[in-house]
Parts: structure tokens; C-alpha cells; sequence
């Protein structure tokens, strides 16, 4: 199955939501900075992240946005930015 590029951004008011949102979508991302990652995703695995995103954030306080990237679009950089890359594996531990 294809992976899709997604950003993934959220704004977490609380610092122990934040460190925990970090923490659950780090373990998808292959780049990023601060609270906008970018994710390769396969559409079960993006379920999985939303659902365990909805687990940590409080959906009063807190905002979550999935942006699925146009694959048909190539990336644009600047400065010492690299583009994304979906890389042949990836290490889970």
C-alpha cells in the first residue's frame, strides 16, 4: 500500500498534553520542527495516529490538523531545508 505525506500540526495548551502529543507523533514522523511534523502515512496507520492523538488531546482546549501533501506537487525548500523523502524503512523502537 502507497504512504500518503501528511503535515500533522496541533497547538496543546497543557505542557504535559504537548510533551505526550510530541511523543505519539514522533513515532510517525520523518521530519518536522516543533509542533508541525511530516508524516508518511498508509491510511491505517493515519486512523491510528488520529486515534491516538484524540486520546491525548483535550477537544476543548487543543487543536489537531492532518494535511494530506498533493503527491503530484514537488516540493519547493529553501535555506538548508531538505525535502521530504518517504525512506525505503523505518526504525520502530
Amino acid at each position: 500500500m502507497q504512504r500518503n505525506l501528511y503535515l500533522v500540526a496541533y497547538d496543546i495548551c497543557h505542557p504535559r498534553r504537548l510533551a505526550r502529543a510530541l511523543k505519539t507523533v514522533r513515532a510517525y514522523a520523518t521530519g518536522g520542527q516543533k509542533s508541525v511534523h511530516e508524516c508518511w502515512l498508509e491510511p491505517g496507520e493515519l486512523a491510528v495516529l488520529k486515534r491516538d492523538l484524540e486520546d491525548v488531546i483535550d477537544a476543548g482546549e487543543d487543536s489537531v490538523l492532518f494535511v494530506r501533501l498533493d503527491p503530484r506537487m514537488k516540493p519547493r525548500t529553501l535555506g538548508i531545508a531538505r525535502p521530504p523523502a518517504d525512506p525505503s524503512f523505518f526504525f520502530v523502537g
